[in-house]
């Protein structure tokens, strides 16, 4: 392990949109360092990575996670990377997971007119009483989004009723219509600089596997954890969503320690976490003391007024600290990026 910071290394970069890792240069970097990383030996640990991509972590994002702060998201960016050059031994394997979008998906606004004929507007919630009422209904491209073998009357409006219904019953987030963010193909989808940088730099010094979870492209439900949608079913008992694929988790569930941060706290950090400890925990009680969140590492969804200050209805801290305090009931480890992993309980 090194606890010395490359000199390429600058975490001023972290919320610089135009920033670009030399790809050519952190390859011969790698080449000299790696000599002067020791390895931690037979313990596997790997980094989880959620959705930490230029849509969330910059300021000029779609989705800009900036926390109460407003500088949330660039600082983790700048912390997260920071904790890989630190821990570039230790760490054996990084795993980011990828929002991964169209325009017409069901929290987009595209999905969506309002009893005008319009698209409705970022932050829109839908409830089943704007459903039921008109005052909200797909658009006509939504029938192209049919599955196979079902009659179009009548079907999405019963779908979409169901939907929100599920999410109610599920103690899950209502369903918010998102600026349109991590379009495929877009610079938005793509990780800030920083923190490629460090992924790639790990991968080349440690020649190291690069897998990555693709989640979120389905257009019927919404997939904030990266380990399942939010409503996979059908108003009518059949299954809507393809089942999300296991192989991921189940090499996850493999390492002897997992450590998590990424975007937002509030959001697809808490419901991936959330989803890895069911599975955990349906195996063995025990195993969710295999987990390490970085708190510092991640910031909550909140929309700011014109003077900076927190929209209540917008600021979903409270949801990010019900969950760190409940993780660490069923034996998860919250911890800080600068403590040094030699110190955190085995």
């Amino acid at each position: 392990m090194s606890a010395t910071l490359p000199p390429f290394f600058d975490p001023a970069r972290a919320g610089d949109w135009s920033y670009r890792p030399d790809l050519d240069a952190l390859r011969a970097a790698a080449e000299h360092w790696r000599g002067k990383v020791k390895t931690a030996g037979e313990r596997r640990t790997d980094l989880l990575l959620i959705d930490l991509q230029r849509d969330f972590c910059l300021p000029g994002g779609a989705l800009y996670v900036g926390g109460r702060s407003g500088r949330g998201a660039v600082e983790d960016t700048a912390r997260i990377a920071a904790f890989i050059h630190r821990n570039l031994g230790a760490i054996d394997r990084i795993v980011p997971t990828f929002d991964t979008h169209t325009p017409l998906q069901i929290f987009h606004r595209s999905f969506w007119i309002d009893a005008d004929g319009h698209a409705p507007a970022p932050f829109t919630v839908i409830t089943e009483e704007m459903l039921a009422g008109g005052a909200m209904r797909p658009s006509p491209g939504v029938l192209a989004l049919l599955p196979s073998g079902v009659a179009a009357e009548g079907w999405v409006e019963r779908q979409l009723l169901h939907y929100v219904r599920s999410l109610a019953r599920q103690g899950r987030n209502a369903l918010i219509v998102w600026p349109d963010h991590c379009l495929i193909g877009s610079e938005g989808h793509a990780m800030p600089g920083l923190i490629q940088e460090a992924w790639l730099f790990h991968a080349m010094l440690r020649g190291a596997p690069t897998p990555v979870i693709v989640k979120g492209d389905d257009p019927w439900s919404e997939s904030y954890s990266a380990f399942a949608p939010e409503v996979p079913d059908r108003w009518d008992g059949g299954r809507l969503v393809k089942p999300q694929d296991d192989a991921a988790l189940l090499e996850l569930l493999r390492a002897d320690r997992i450590v998590v941060a990424g975007q937002a706290a509030s959001h697809c950090v808490r419901w991936s976490v959330d989803d890895l400890l069911d599975r955990m925990r349906a195996l063995d009680p025990a195993l969710p003391g295999r987990v390490f969140v970085l708190r510092d590492c991640m910031s909550a969804v909140v929309g700011l007024d014109a003077g900076g200050r927190p929209i209540p209805a917008l600021d979903f801290t409270p949801q990010a600290e019900e969950a760190f305090a409940r993780w660490a009931e069923l034996g998860v480890h919250i911890v800080e990026s600068v403590q040094p992993m030699a110190d955190w309980p085995r």
